[in-house]
Formats: structure tokens, C-alpha cells, sequence
């Protein structure tokens, strides 16, 4: 069996409330375990609140996890010193939702390009600029770009900086945390096609994070549900989409519009909003939206197990996952 690129084991993540503040501890990420092959896209979906930007930031630990293992290669990112991170942070790179909000105001692009090289201490200036100049030709922006502002690109453009950025440091693996979702939807396409095209002729192993499923199936090899913290279901991308078993997943593809009415399935609509992390449902986390929960989804915490290669789901309900 080939060694995974990224592997997470157990990955928790509790915020402790303010302090002077009387609040509950909050559990957002519950023992999440799931690997990534080298060289492949990994898509992490579910709705507003589920834990996706949670994971993403934990595994490049911009937040730190409260337990568990991110595992690239040999070295337990999880448990560097500061010291070791900053080399590490070579390796990987993140690649923010919003590109108004994730870009400075007061630096050039060539600043903001070339401010990671600097602190790294990666070549000399004029080294530094060709890296970004490179950067900027592989997501399709023009070189005199570098001594521009962001206030002086459109939304797709500016994200494209953000890509580059990521690039410049010539990473191994990306969190690419919802990269589309801020953009028009006539410039959504064109930012995802660079993605994959970038991630196929770089070779680049990748976290996509994302809620919107078309999407997900387009660039993705494998993906992986979540809901409230906890793994509903994974499996490679043409399976999942093909026959999805959990009735979460059943439910979130249901939702997707299909141009052809031969092909469109009746809507599975989740009625409720999902619950807050600080006071989850007992037993299996979706029982309160699922629509065929019996009692002892009220008692029992699905484990995640595999109903085929590949194919694993958190469900107690041996006749609901075989249909």
C-alpha cells in the first residue's frame, strides 16, 4: 500500500470560551481520520458551520489542533516547535475565500508575493522577483502586475494573486479554502480550471474545501462530508456521486440543479437548521434532520466503516446504507 502525502489521525479541535467568560468548552472537530495520495485533490463538503475551515487550518496549523496527528511524510506537523513550522511552511500553503479581504491594501502585489520569500530568507531581491514574476505568469497575470495594487483587480484577479502567492513559494500541498465561492459565477469557472490545471501540471497534492458539490465533482478525486465536526461519508468522487449511502450526502446531491429532467431526482430537503457545536445531539450528530432516525440513533455514535472499497459511511442503519 503506497504511503499517503498528508495523513490526519484523530484531529480535535476544542475552543475553550473567553476569558472571564462562563461558556461551555465547544468541540467543532471530533476524531477526524482521512488521507491524501500524493498528487491528488481531496474535497472536504458540508454546510455553513460543519468544520471544513476548521480542518483546513488545523492541518497548517494557522489555529492548533487540540489532538491528534497531521502526518506529512515522517514529520507530525501537529507537533512542531514554532521554529520547525516555519521551515515546514514551505511545504504548504493556504489559499483564502475571500480575495478582497486576504490581500493588503497598502503593499504592492510584488510585496505581498514576495513577503513569504523574505521571511523564509529564500534568495536575494532580485531572485525574489523573478520567483514572483512566475508566479504571476502561471496564474495568467502579466509582470508588471508585480508593482500594482490589489484595489486595482477585479475579484477573479485578486484571487488569482492569492494563487500566486501560494505558488511563489513553490509548495507541495495546498488547503484551497473555498477559493470560488466570493467570485461571480462567469469568473468561478475560469479560477477553477486554473486550479486544476495548476494542480496537474504541478503535480500539487491539494485540501479543496468547498459547499458547492458541482464543483467538488469537477476537480476532486476523492471526497470526504462533513457535518457538525464528524465524517459522514467518504469515498472517490465518480462513487460517491454515482451512489451515495449516508442519507446526509443523499440529501446534499439531491440539492444540485440538473439541466437534464430526465436526470433530476426527487429533492431530499433537510428541514431544520443544523445544531450549534456547543450543545450537539446525542448518539449520531444528524439524527435530528435525518429522516429515518429510530431511537437508537439517539444512543449510538455511528463509527466510520467501509461498505465498499474505498466507500466508508457513519451510519447505524445497515438497510439504509445498502440502498
Amino acid at each position: 500500500m503506497t504511503t499517503p502525502f498528508l495523513s490526519v489521525r484523530g484531529l480535535s479541535k476544542q475552543f475553550k470560551p473567553a476569558a472571564f467568560s462562563s461558556g461551555p468548552t465547544v468541540t467543532v472537530l471530533k476524531d477526524i481520520s482521512f488521507d491524501i495520495p500524493r498528487g491528488e485533490v481531496v474535497g472536504l463538503v458540508g454546510e455553513s458551520g460543519s468544520g471544513k475551515t476548521t480542518i483546513g487550518r488545523s492541518i497548517l496549523r494557522l489555529i492548533d489542533p487540540t489532538a491528534g496527528e497531521v502526518m506529512m511524510g515522517e514529520t507530525d506537523i501537529a507537533r512542531l516547535s514554532p521554529a520547525q513550522l516555519r521551515v515546514q511552511r514551505r511545504r504548504m500553503q493556504y489559499v483564502f475565500q475571500d480575495p478582497f479581504a486576504s490581500l493588503s491594501p497598502r503593499m504592492t502585489i510584488g510585496q505581498i508575493l514576495t513577503e513569504g520569500l523574505d521571511i523564509q530568507r529564500i534568495g536575494n531581491r532580485a531572485e525574489r522577483r523573478i520567483r514572483a514574476e512566475r508566479a504571476l505568469e502561471l496564474v495568467e497575470l502579466p509582470a508588471d502586475a508585480f508593482d500594482r495594487y490589489a484595489h486595482e483587480f477585479s475579484g477573479g484577479q485578486r484571487q488569482r494573486i492569492g494563487i500566486a502567492r501560494a505558488l511563489v513559494m513553490e509548495p507541495e500541498f495546498i488547503v484551497a479554502d473555498e477559493p470560488v465561492s466570493a467570485l461571480d459565477v462567469s469568473i468561478q469557472a475560469q479560477v477553477i480550471n486554473l486550479l486544476r490545471d495548476l494542480q496537474v501540471r504541478l503535480n500539487l497534492t491539494m485540501l479543496f474545501i468547498s459547499h458547492d458539490l458541482a464543483v467538488v465533482e469537477y476537480i476532486c478525486d476523492t471526497v470526504i462530508v462533513l457535518y457538525l465536526g464528524r465524517i459522514m461519508e467518504t469515498a472517490p468522487t465518480a462513487e460517491l456521486f454515482a451512489r451515495p449511502r449516508h442519507p446526509y450526502t443523499r440529501a446534499l446531491l439531491s440539492a444540485i440543479p440538473s439541466p437534464d429532467p430526465a436526470q433530476r431526482q426527487a429533492r431530499q430537503v433537510l428541514t431544520g437548521d443544523i445544531p450549534s457545536p456547543a450543545n450537539p445531539p446525542s448518539g449520531c450528530v444528524f439524527r435530528t434532520r435525518c429522516p429515518f432516525a429510530i431511537a437508537a440513533c439517539a444512543e449510538t455514535v455511528p463509527p466510520l466503516r467501509e461498505i465498499a472499497a474505498g466507500h466508508k459511511a457513519a451510519c447505524i442503519r445497515d438497510d439504509i446504507l445498502a440502498q
